[in-house]
C-alpha cells in the first residue's frame, strides 16, 4: 500500500484529471509542486533530442536500480513506437552483453548504470565514450534524462505506489526487473 495515501479527488482532479493514476494522486498531496512536476516531466519528453528508444530503455534499466515497481510496471507509447519490444527489454539484464542494442545505447546504458549505482565513479573516460556517439547537447539531454529518472525513481520506489499494480509487483521484498515483469500499462 502507498505509503502516503492518494489526494482526494477535490485535490487531485484539477491537477491530474479525473482518470489520473495512482502516482499521479498520490503527487498531488502537495498539489503546487506536483502540476509543475508534471508539466517538466511532459517538457523534458518532448523537448528530447534523443531517440524515444534510448530514453524508454534508460528509463527502465534505471527503474530496476531503483526497485521502482511503478516505473518497471509502465511502458510509453512513444518507445514502443520507436522500437522498444519485451525481446530488447530483456537485453537489459546484460546490456553490455545484448547483441540487439547499438554501441550508443550501451555506452548510454553504462552511463545510466554509474548514475543509479555509483556516480563517484563517472570521470572523463565515461564522458569521452558518451562523445563517441552523442553530441554535447545529447549528453546534456541524457544528463538529464538519467538525473530525473533517479530521483523520481528512488520516490516512487520509497512510497510503494504498487495498488494499482498487478500483485506481482507488490512483493516488498523481491527483487523485481522489467526484462522478468510484464508490463502493466502503456502511457
Amino acid at each position: 500500500m502507498s505509503r502516503i495515501p492518494p489526494a482526494p479527488p477535490e485535490v487531485y482532479a484539477p491537477v491530474v484529471g479525473v482518470d489520473a493514476p495512482l502516482r499521479q494522486r498520490v503527487y498531488a498531496q502537495a498539489p503546487a509542486i506536483a502540476g509543475p512536476y508534471l508539466t517538466y516531466m511532459k517538457a523534458l519528453r518532448e523537448a528530447s533530442v534523443l531517440p524515444r528508444r534510448l530514453v524508454e530503455l534508460v528509463r527502465l534499466r534505471i527503474s530496476f536500480h531503483n526497485q521502482c515497481r511503478s516505473c518497471m510496471a509502465i511502458r510509453y507509447a512513444d518507445g514502443l513506437e520507436d522500437g522498444i519490444t519485451e525481446d530488447l527489454v530483456c537485453s537489459l539484464e546484460k546490456p553490455s552483453e545484448a547483441p540487439d542494442l547499438t554501441d550508443a545505447e550501451k555506452a548510454a546504458l553504462a552511463f545510466a548504470d554509474k548514475m543509479a549505482t555509483d556516480h563517484l565513479a563517472i570521470d572523463d573516460d565515461t564522458f569521452a565514450l558518451l562523445a563517441r556517439h552523442f553530441t554535447d547537447e545529447e549528453r546534456m539531454d541524457l544528463c538529464f534524462q538519467v538525473a530525473t529518472f533517479v530521483g523520481y525513481g528512488r520516490m516512487g520506489s520509497a512510497l510503494a505506489m504498487t495498488d494499482d499494480l498487478p500483485e506481482e509487483y507488490a512483493e516488498a521484498d523481491a527483487v523485481l526487473a522489467p526484462w522478468r515483469q510484464a508490463p502493466a500499462s502503456v502511457v
